[in-house]
Protein backbone atom coordinates (compact mmCIF):
# COMPACT_ATOMS: atom_id res chain seq x y z
CA UNK A 1 0.00 0.00 0.00
CA UNK A 2 1.09 3.14 -1.04
CA UNK A 3 -0.22 6.12 1.17
CA UNK A 4 0.28 9.89 0.30
CA UNK A 5 -1.07 12.75 2.90
CA UNK A 6 -2.36 15.89 1.40
CA UNK A 7 -2.14 18.98 3.39
CA UNK A 8 -3.64 22.54 2.46
CA UNK A 9 -2.47 24.96 5.09
CA UNK A 10 -1.21 28.40 5.65
CA UNK A 11 2.20 29.75 5.65
CA UNK A 12 2.25 28.90 9.68
CA UNK A 13 0.77 25.06 9.14
CA UNK A 14 -3.02 25.91 10.16
CA UNK A 15 -6.13 24.19 8.27
CA UNK A 16 -8.12 26.70 10.17
CA UNK A 17 -9.71 29.52 12.17
CA UNK A 18 -10.16 28.94 15.57
CA UNK A 19 -14.38 28.74 14.85
CA UNK A 20 -13.37 26.66 12.15
CA UNK A 21 -13.74 28.82 9.26
CA UNK A 22 -11.72 26.83 6.15
CA UNK A 23 -12.69 27.48 3.30
CA UNK A 24 -10.92 28.35 0.91
CA UNK A 25 -7.44 28.51 2.09
CA UNK A 26 -5.84 27.77 -0.97
CA UNK A 27 -6.75 29.43 -4.46
CA UNK A 28 -8.55 27.86 -7.31
CA UNK A 29 -5.25 26.31 -9.35
CA UNK A 30 -4.22 24.19 -5.93
CA UNK A 31 -7.70 22.81 -5.64
CA UNK A 32 -7.20 21.79 -9.08
CA UNK A 33 -4.16 20.19 -8.66
CA UNK A 34 -5.67 17.97 -5.66
CA UNK A 35 -8.40 17.00 -7.78
CA UNK A 36 -6.10 15.65 -10.26
CA UNK A 37 -4.01 14.11 -7.37
CA UNK A 38 -7.10 11.94 -6.47
CA UNK A 39 -7.79 10.60 -10.06
CA UNK A 40 -4.24 9.06 -9.50
CA UNK A 41 -5.33 7.19 -6.50
CA UNK A 42 -7.41 4.50 -5.52
CA UNK A 43 -9.03 5.39 -2.50
CA UNK A 44 -9.42 8.96 -0.77
CA UNK A 45 -9.81 8.99 2.88
CA UNK A 46 -10.86 11.19 5.84
CA UNK A 47 -11.80 11.35 9.31
CA UNK A 48 -15.10 11.57 10.67
CA UNK A 49 -15.00 15.13 11.58
CA UNK A 50 -13.99 16.00 8.13
CA UNK A 51 -16.75 13.90 7.21
CA UNK A 52 -19.70 15.78 9.25
CA UNK A 53 -18.18 19.47 9.03
CA UNK A 54 -17.91 19.62 5.52
CA UNK A 55 -20.33 16.93 4.23
CA UNK A 56 -17.54 16.48 1.02
CA UNK A 57 -17.64 14.33 -2.27
CA UNK A 58 -14.67 13.51 -2.17
CA UNK A 59 -14.96 13.00 -6.33
CA UNK A 60 -12.55 14.35 -9.13
CA UNK A 61 -14.06 17.28 -10.54
CA UNK A 62 -12.11 18.18 -13.42
CA UNK A 63 -13.37 19.77 -16.61
CA UNK A 64 -13.87 16.57 -19.12
CA UNK A 65 -12.96 14.21 -16.29
CA UNK A 66 -14.49 10.61 -17.62
CA UNK A 67 -11.94 8.02 -15.62
CA UNK A 68 -12.79 6.29 -12.78
CA UNK A 69 -13.56 8.09 -9.58
CA UNK A 70 -11.55 6.74 -6.25
CA UNK A 71 -13.38 4.90 -3.68
CA UNK A 72 -14.60 6.92 -0.87
CA UNK A 73 -12.97 5.95 3.07
CA UNK A 74 -13.68 7.47 6.23
CA UNK A 75 -12.14 6.78 9.96
CA UNK A 76 -15.55 6.22 11.62
CA UNK A 77 -15.29 3.95 14.90
CA UNK A 78 -18.76 4.38 15.98
CA UNK A 79 -20.35 4.74 12.36
CA UNK A 80 -21.63 8.78 12.55
CA UNK A 81 -21.51 8.85 8.85
CA UNK A 82 -25.34 10.50 8.31
CA UNK A 83 -27.37 7.97 5.64
CA UNK A 84 -28.64 11.02 4.39
CA UNK A 85 -25.08 12.41 3.67
CA UNK A 86 -23.33 12.73 0.50
CA UNK A 87 -21.28 10.11 0.97
CA UNK A 88 -23.80 7.66 1.97
CA UNK A 89 -26.36 9.12 -0.52
CA UNK A 90 -23.75 8.18 -3.83
CA UNK A 91 -22.51 4.98 -2.12
CA UNK A 92 -23.96 2.61 -4.34
CA UNK A 93 -22.37 4.74 -7.72
CA UNK A 94 -18.89 5.68 -6.10
CA UNK A 95 -17.80 3.00 -3.54
CA UNK A 96 -17.93 3.97 -0.54
CA UNK A 97 -16.23 2.56 2.99
CA UNK A 98 -16.23 3.41 6.77
CA UNK A 99 -13.83 1.96 9.20
CA UNK A 100 -15.51 1.06 12.59
CA UNK A 101 -14.81 -0.70 15.52
CA UNK A 102 -18.16 -2.15 15.62
CA UNK A 103 -21.02 -4.27 13.77
CA UNK A 104 -22.28 -2.65 10.94
CA UNK A 105 -24.69 -0.05 11.24
CA UNK A 106 -27.87 -1.17 9.33
CA UNK A 107 -28.75 2.26 7.54
CA UNK A 108 -25.30 2.99 6.19
CA UNK A 109 -25.00 -1.39 4.60
CA UNK A 110 -29.27 -0.79 3.25
CA UNK A 111 -27.26 2.86 1.64
CA UNK A 112 -24.71 0.85 0.42
CA UNK A 113 -22.15 1.66 2.24
CA UNK A 114 -19.19 -0.90 2.85
CA UNK A 115 -18.39 -1.07 6.62
CA UNK A 116 -15.32 -2.64 7.41
CA UNK A 117 -14.41 -3.64 10.83
CA UNK A 118 -11.28 -3.51 12.40
CA UNK A 119 -9.62 -3.59 15.93
CA UNK A 120 -9.82 -0.74 18.19
CA UNK A 121 -6.55 1.35 19.80
CA UNK A 122 -6.62 4.19 22.35
CA UNK A 123 -9.79 6.04 22.61
CA UNK A 124 -11.65 3.35 20.52
CA UNK A 125 -9.89 4.56 17.72
CA UNK A 126 -8.94 2.12 14.30
CA UNK A 127 -5.68 0.88 14.09
CA UNK A 128 -4.35 2.60 11.14
CA UNK A 129 -1.75 -0.93 9.95
CA UNK A 130 -5.13 -2.94 10.13
CA UNK A 131 -6.96 -0.45 8.31
CA UNK A 132 -4.63 -0.14 5.59
CA UNK A 133 -4.52 -4.20 5.15
CA UNK A 134 -8.22 -4.15 4.87
CA UNK A 135 -8.81 -1.37 1.85
CA UNK A 136 -5.60 -3.46 0.16
CA UNK A 137 -7.57 -6.92 0.39
CA UNK A 138 -10.26 -4.84 -1.30
CA UNK A 139 -8.06 -3.94 -4.31
CA UNK A 140 -6.97 -0.26 -3.00
CA UNK A 141 -3.15 0.03 -3.30
CA UNK A 142 -2.91 3.48 -3.73
CA UNK A 143 -4.33 5.48 -0.85
CA UNK A 144 -4.78 9.57 -0.89
CA UNK A 145 -5.16 10.55 2.78
CA UNK A 146 -7.09 14.11 2.83
CA UNK A 147 -7.57 14.38 7.13
CA UNK A 148 -7.85 16.28 9.15
CA UNK A 149 -4.91 17.10 11.78
CA UNK A 150 -5.89 13.87 13.88
CA UNK A 151 -6.11 11.63 11.03
CA UNK A 152 -2.55 13.13 9.31
CA UNK A 153 -0.83 12.93 13.12
CA UNK A 154 -1.70 9.38 13.36
CA UNK A 155 -1.14 8.17 9.72
CA UNK A 156 2.59 9.77 10.54
CA UNK A 157 2.80 8.80 14.00
CA UNK A 158 2.60 4.95 12.88
CA UNK A 159 5.13 5.24 9.91
CA UNK A 160 2.59 4.86 7.25
CA UNK A 161 2.87 7.92 5.24
CA UNK A 162 5.51 7.60 1.88
CA UNK A 163 4.85 11.17 0.18
CA UNK A 164 3.33 14.45 1.11
CA UNK A 165 1.57 16.48 -1.28
CA UNK A 166 2.02 19.68 0.78
CA UNK A 167 -0.45 23.11 -0.23
CA UNK A 168 0.84 26.63 1.25
CA UNK A 169 -1.01 29.40 0.74
CA UNK A 170 0.11 32.98 1.43
CA UNK A 171 -1.24 33.67 4.91
CA UNK A 172 -0.60 33.62 8.51
CA UNK A 173 -4.05 32.48 10.63
CA UNK A 174 -1.48 32.29 14.39
CA UNK A 175 -1.55 29.91 16.69
CA UNK A 176 -5.09 29.95 18.00
CA UNK A 177 -5.90 28.12 14.57
CA UNK A 178 -6.56 24.43 14.06
CA UNK A 179 -3.23 22.77 12.83
CA UNK A 180 -2.85 20.50 9.70
CA UNK A 181 -0.90 18.17 11.80
CA UNK A 182 -1.62 16.83 15.55
CA UNK A 183 0.16 15.94 17.82
CA UNK A 184 3.29 13.25 17.28
CA UNK A 185 4.33 13.25 20.57
CA UNK A 186 7.74 14.08 19.58
CA UNK A 187 10.32 14.50 22.28
CA UNK A 188 13.61 14.25 20.17
CA UNK A 189 14.18 15.72 16.95
CA UNK A 190 15.62 12.60 15.87
CA UNK A 191 12.00 10.85 16.59
CA UNK A 192 10.27 13.16 14.12
CA UNK A 193 9.21 11.45 10.48
CA UNK A 194 11.54 12.64 8.17
CA UNK A 195 10.98 13.53 4.46
CA UNK A 196 12.70 14.71 1.29
CA UNK A 197 11.59 17.10 -0.70
CA UNK A 198 11.09 16.61 -4.45
CA UNK A 199 9.63 19.02 -6.19
CA UNK A 200 8.35 22.83 -5.65
CA UNK A 201 6.05 24.21 -8.10
CA UNK A 202 3.98 27.80 -7.63
CA UNK A 203 0.14 27.15 -8.14
CA UNK A 204 -1.71 30.04 -8.93
CA UNK A 205 -0.46 32.28 -5.46
CA UNK A 206 -0.29 29.00 -3.44
CA UNK A 207 3.10 26.95 -3.30
CA UNK A 208 2.76 23.16 -3.67
CA UNK A 209 5.65 20.84 -2.48
CA UNK A 210 6.00 17.42 -3.03
CA UNK A 211 7.81 14.97 -0.13
CA UNK A 212 9.09 11.50 -0.34
CA UNK A 213 9.94 9.47 2.77
CA UNK A 214 13.19 10.36 4.09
Amino acid sequence: MAVTLKLATSLDGRIATAGGESRWITGAKAREAVHCLRAEHDAVLVGIETALADDPELTVRLPGYAGAQPARVVLDSRQRLPPDGKLARTAREIPTFVVATGEPDAALVAAGVRVLTVRAVGEDRPELKTVVESLAAEGLHRLFVEGGGQVAASFLRCGLVDRLEWFRAPILIGGEGRPGVGALAVAALAQAPHFRRTETREVGDDLWERYARG
